[in-house]
């Protein structure tokens, strides 16, 4: 089976022409698929996923029926955090292609109705960058240090670093040079800070964005949009490990109030072009009423709900959630994004228990999350129901977070099984980066892609009948009463026309549920005991329902 030429999806519209049509507000209930480049697919043979590669399989994503794609960086890099260590803003790194395979994989995407997003690291460079090395060059007292974080140290001598700031990597957030003064790092030493008072900076990012536009980017996912400005005086946390406050309490390096000033100047220059194209924060906040914040209307588009994401499988926990994220971007006119896994993060059917437990909750979840209103991210390989690796080599891991987060963060970004019986299972041609365990071969787009019960085929399902069903996406919630353990919630769209009921058991226990209109997908197999459906313990199912066809779910 050639998986590379597979059809997109027939439901896919038809206007969709290079960039998107004005006025469509796409994003608003848009499932973005996450590529994490290094892993997804290899086209020349390195073991190193690459462009090619992504735009080989791009007829896969169509096929899978998601709206657009988001790129982890491919930017010109020493690759000491996964390229997330930029060295220059407006080329590709040669262990991912060049910019013309960048221009040819947009080209491509566009041409199959996907749009593309590219992500965007704006709080650090690599300290490779020339802008660091001038600062390196220009001594103490050089204005090329301005660019950057660079501070005296404290003590008798300046041995002490400026402040008690942490970085979320481990350790100090500041390192001292042989000059003796000190430059801020939030994540590894090797990841700079810029100083984002100065015009030049401000400058060369608008400069770099319209870069990425003019070559047709749909939109920028940015990377630590809550970090670039510091709190003025950089005063001590005074708190410790500061690592249990991120996202959860307040720190004078992350969410402060200048940043949503450089928000509002990226949405005046998303909006300057054609059609929609759209800013997305990865941003963390101590509350979700913080987080509106970066999608308020003249701010950015979309910003990533953490908390949906680490909440443990629970229904009143989950529902408690979802209404809080809903109340908080309700308000500010926004959508709310669900995420449940990531490249930084466990993947969630491990999360969810592992083993035949954790699959059966991730893909309840699944059908949960898309059933909710607002935008959905899938992260690779959530598709196939992928657990985390979690006995990579001790010598192959070269997350530099390994030393902050147990195990690090390669377990998620183990290279995608596509085919066949043996790893790489159809990665690449020279193996892969890290190595894929031997019983995923039950698990690749090939085993899974007409098997009736596999977890793509859920997937699949569920995203066409998103894609179909009026009362999906964007749009209102409605809670019903439901047995203990139970999520039960009605979507409706237009008033007259058919609604959409979910129902989800996250406890250990069948329960019936009230079935009316006919059943459009469940995560498990349902049965039906007179009227009722009987839903089995950690399953999910949809139903289409009529107006009329009121839901009574009892108690």
């Amino acid at each position: 089976m050639d998986l590379s030429s597979r059809p997109p999806s027939p439901a896919r519209p038809a206007e969709f022409s290079g960039s998107p049509a004005a006025g469509t507000r796409w994003w608003r209930d848009a499932v973005i698929y996450q590529v994490y480049v290094r892993s997804f697919a290899d086209a020349d043979g390195d073991g190193v996923g690459d462009l090619a590669g992504i735009r080989s399989r791009l007829p896969y994503l169509a096929a899978l029926g998601v709206d657009a794609l988001w790129i982890t960086p491919f930017y010109e890099s020493p690759m000491v955090d996964g390229g997330y260590d930029v060295t220059d803003y407006r080329s590709v790194d040669p262990t991912f292609g060049t910019l013309a395979d960048a221009v040819e994989l947009i080209e491509e995407a566009h041409r199959l109705g996907l749009r593309v997003i590219v992500d965007i690291v704006p709080n650090h460079t690599s300290d490779q960058h020339v802008w660091f090395q001038e600062a390196l060059a220009a001594g103490v007292s050089g204005p090329a240090r301005e660019r950057y974080v660079f501070r005296p140290g404290r003590g008798a001598s300046g041995e002490l670093p400026p402040n008690d700031w942490e970085s979320v990597f481990g350790g100090p957030a500041w390192t001292r040079l042989p000059d003796g003064q000190w430059y801020l790092h939030l994540f590894a030493p090797q990841q700079p800070d810029l100083n984002w008072e100065h015009p030049d900076v401000r400058a060369e990012f608008d400069d770099v964005l319209r870069f990425w536009l003019d070559l047709g980017a749909d939109g920028f996912r940015i990377d630590v949009a809550h970090g670039m400005v510091k709190a003025a005086g950089l005063p001590d946390v005074g708190d410790a490990p500061q690592s249990r406050l991120l996202g959860r309490g307040k720190v004078p390096y992350f969410d402060q109030d200048g940043v949503h000033d450089i928000h509002r100047g990226w949405r005046r220059l998303l909006a300057l072009g054609p059609g929609e194209r759209i800013g997305v924060a990865e941003a963390w906040a101590p509350s979700l009423d913080r987080l509106a914040n970066y999608v308020r209307p003249d701010e950015l588009h979309q910003v990533f709900n953490f908390d949906y994401m680490r909440t443990d499988w629970d229904a009143a926990e989950l529902r408690s959630v979802i209404e809080k994220s809903l109340a908080s971007t309700g308000p500010v006119g926004a959508p709310t994004t669900w995420v449940l896994s990531n490249h930084d993060v466990q993947r969630h059917v491990t999360r969810y228990g592992g083993d035949e437990l954790g699959r059966r909750r991730a893909r309840a979840a699944a059908l949960l999350t898309l059933a909710l209103p607002g935008s959905a991210y899938v992260y690779q390989g959530e598709e196939l129901g992928l657990p985390e690796v979690l006995d990579i080599p001790a010598e192959l891991l070269t997350d530099p977070q390994l030393e902050s987060l147990k195990g690090g963060r390669d377990g998620c970004r183990v290279p995608l099984p596509w085919s066949g019986n043996e790893p790489p299972f159809g990665f690449g041609s020279g193996g892969g980066w890290l190595p894929s365990p031997p019983e995923w071969k039950s698990l690749t787009v090939e085993a899974q892609w007409d098997d009736e019960a596999s977890t793509l085929t859920l997937y699949r399902r569920a995203l066409r009948i998103r894609r179909d069903h009026s009362a999906l996406g964007d749009g209102e919630l409605h809670w019903l009463d439901g047995p203990p353990d139970c999520l039960v919630f009605e979507r409706s769209g237009h008033s007259d026309g058919p609604r959409m009921l979910c129902a989800v058991n996250t406890g250990d226990r069948s329960v019936q549920i009230p079935a009316r209109g006919s059943l459009l997908l469940s995560s498990e197999p349902i049965r039906m005991e007179g009227p009722n459906a009987v839903l089995p313990p950690d399953t999910a199912a949809w139903w289409s329902t009529e107006p009329s066809e009121e839901p009574d779910t009892g108690g």
